[in-house]
């Protein structure tokens, strides 16, 4: 039983049978891609105030030293990367941080906003205003937060990391798995495109990695909403000395998750933190989003690749390199699918009864934005093949 999984109502079928077929998957099983994506962007900390204290996270600060931008911080951000070409604003920030920390709530009232998600959408805001898309990372989302800032992303995510329960993740708050699960849930049953991923070495084994892969499999299959599933090892820091996943854990990880997951989900490795050269012919057909302005403030210490190092892999791979927008093109309308699209529109129903047949998965904000007639609407429609 999943930890926290009844708690949340969360109701999934992975059974053991599935679980050791899948951990019985390897390199050889798989194929390489026939490309590889990135996207543009700038890393947005919204606020470094977490309730969680996993032990090897060096994202969160201490109650009374967590930082919190200002609007006008948001903006100076936003702009530079809008210069530097960018489309996509990732905002992060620890779970419900105005609840841990008196500070940061006690600045969130004082600006006039009622929680964090109030704040968040004030930035997205921001963003959309200085030419850039939101992807917003928040940590677990009750539904009725993630409603609040949905219509201002052009997609969403948060990191399972793992199914089970792992010591890392000690402390006075643990993460509950069956709560990551119903925060993918909930992006399902509002039509809101998600990135999701595993944490690779945190303390969890074969068996875990498989369910944990297996469990995103079955949701989207439900909902048709996640858009790339992400594998990252950990990596030593600060607060983490545990050791770092080798190359072939990852390769065999990397095999499983291709295998677990329908052709549409993009397999993505961090090129700042794994080795994706030897990845790739695992299947690893995304490398996520690279910052030309901004640090990876979640992993300070593994600075992001150049362009043209990104184009050096893929060379090496011989794969083409294709940037995208922080949304995937089978999300958005065919209206705005460029006329070399050929994958697979998310037009479609899961298997979940409740999920309509129509599916919206861009705003009309979002919309709007891509079809603008200003710098920023052509840059999008320019990654997009449009212009």
């Amino acid at each position: 039983m999943i930890p926290g999984a009844d708690a949340y109502d969360v109701e999934l079928t992975v059974d053991d049978a599935d679980v050791d077929a899948l951990c019985a998957v390897t390199p050889a099983d798989v194929s390489a891609p026939d490309e590889l994506t990135f996207a543009r962007n700038v890393f947005i900390p919204l606020t470094t105030a977490c309730r969680y204290t996993c032990t090897y996270c060096t994202y969160f600060d201490p109650p009374g030293q967590a930082s919190l931008l200002s609007l006008e911080e948001v903006r100076e951000i936003c702009r530079r990367g809008a210069d530097a070409g960018c489309t996509e604003a990732l905002f992060t920030f620890g779970d419900d941080p105005d609840d841990r920390y008196a500070k940061i709530h006690d600045t969130l009232d004082a600006w006039g906003y009622d929680s964090v998600h109030h704040y968040l959408r004030a930035a997205c805001e921001v963003a959309l205003e200085e030419g850039l898309l939101p992807h917003a990372n928040p940590g677990d989302q009750t539904p009725e937060q993630m409603e609040l800032v949905a219509d201002v992303n052009a997609s969403m995510g948060v990191m399972l990391e793992t199914t089970a329960e792992v010591d890392a993740h000690a402390g006075p708050r643990r993460k509950e798995p069956g709560q990551r699960l119903a925060t993918i849930r909930t992006a399902g049953e509002l039509d809101v495109a998600f990135t999701t991923g595993i944490l690779v070495g945190i303390g969890e084994d074969w068996y875990d990695r498989a369910e944990s892969l297996l469990a995103i499999a079955e949701l989207h299959e439900r909902y048709g909403h996640v858009q790339e599933v992400i594998v990252q090892p950990v990596r030593t820091n600060e607060r983490w000395d545990g050791g770092t996943p080798d190359v072939e854990t990852m390769r065999r990880v990397i095999a499983m998750a291709r295998v677990a997951l329908p052709d549409e989900v993009s397999v993505q490795a961090p090129p700042n933190l794994a080795p994706v050269r030897e990845l790739i012919d695992c299947g690893v057909d995304d490398l996520g989003g690279v910052s030309p302005v901004t640090d990876d403030h979640v992993n300070p210490d593994y600075a992001w690749p150049a362009l043209r190092e990104l184009e050096a892999i893929a060379e090496d791979a011989g794969l083409p390199l294709t940037e995208r927008l922080p949304v995937y093109e089978r999300f958005l309308p065919a209206e705005l699918r460029s006329p070399e699209f050929d994958g697979t529109p998310a037009d479609g129903v899961g298997t979940d009864s409740a999920v309509g047949a129509t599916r919206e998965w861009l705003s009309p904000r979002i919309g709007a934005a891509i079809e603008e007639d200003d710098d920023a609407g052509a840059r999008y429609r320019s990654v997009m093949g449009l212009e």
